[in-house]
């Protein structure tokens, strides 16, 4: 995606709010519910943006939503786009990149994920500390554009340290139990078999998904600062001797949706 693309997606978006967003928040499957706090709210739909791919996952509303949420003017992805739905990895760059040039500085993305961690249950919310990238492509690969960021990008802090810390001490406060742990991205479709998933925690995961990386390496390359919270919605493949599907995911995250608001909703409001 060149700089011209970027560039028609913003100024379409640009020419339909009237507000300069601080913090972007991408929701994943089933957690889509916070963008019902946002006030004063205004909506885009992802296909009505140049350039812009439409989502095409159940429990992804696929749309922008503008707002105030606790007082900080804000820009929700109501849905993602995979990489799994048959789009090129370097897609995945523009929602970021959009969100990058209407003025965000930090970006929180959340995502529904299987628990690798036999210490986890399902409904824990975890702080991403790390990830491991096991889609084996990256949206960075092509040709640079200098002016959005360099080359060779820094991962070493990916999850900028001090939100976790702000995130770990809005859990405290608020009596909500928060794990934390490296993510692991998967491509998918399918879910991850019993021996991958013994693979994934030998390596050192903790959570295991079919998003979120992508997004974060291109905030990263774009100099924003990153937080990650995955919700646990089922135990990964192997770990209890049961099939796997989507229905169970958006079961735990309606389930625990109010917990996970909560928390979000404070972080933003102490950014």
């Amino acid at each position: 995606m060149n700089l011209e693309q970027i560039k028609e997606s913003v100024q379409y978006v640009k020419e339909r709010i009237d507000i300069t967003p601080e913090i972007g928040i991408i929701l994943g499957s089933g957690l889509g519910d916070l963008a019902n706090m946002v006030e004063e709210r205004v909506n885009i739909k992802y296909e009505d943006i140049p350039n812009m791919p439409k989502s095409t996952v159940v429990g992804h509303a696929g749309q922008y939503v503008f707002g105030k949420l606790n007082g900080k003017n804000v820009v929700m992805m109501q849905g993602r786009i995979h990489y799994y739905e048959g789009y090129p990895m370097e897609i995945l760059a523009l929602p970021i990149h959009i969100m990058k040039y209407l003025g965000i500085k930090t970006l929180i993305v959340t995502n529904a994920a299987g628990g690798v961690n036999e210490g986890f249950i399902p409904g824990d919310l975890m702080l991403i500390k790390d990830h491991i990238n096991f889609a084996f492509t990256n949206p960075l690969i092509g040709k640079n554009e200098e002016d959005v960021g360099p080359r060779f990008p820094d991962m070493s802090n990916a999850y900028d340290k001090d939100l976790i810390q702000l995130g770990e001490k809005i859990g405290k406060d608020m009596n909500i139990e928060l794990k934390k742990g490296v993510y692991v991205m998967m491509t998918g479709p399918t879910y991850e078999t019993p021996a991958e998933i013994k693979m994934i925690r030998i390596l050192g995961g903790d959570a295991v998904g079919m998003s979120t990386v992508p997004d974060v390496i291109v905030a990263k390359h774009c100099g924003l600062k990153v937080l990650g919270i995955s919700c646990i919605t089922n135990m990964a493949a192997g770990i209890l001797d049961q099939p796997l599907n989507h229905k169970e995911v958006i079961e735990t995250s309606n389930r625990v949706k109010d917990k996970f608001v909560k928390l979000v909703s404070e972080i933003v409001k102490e950014i």
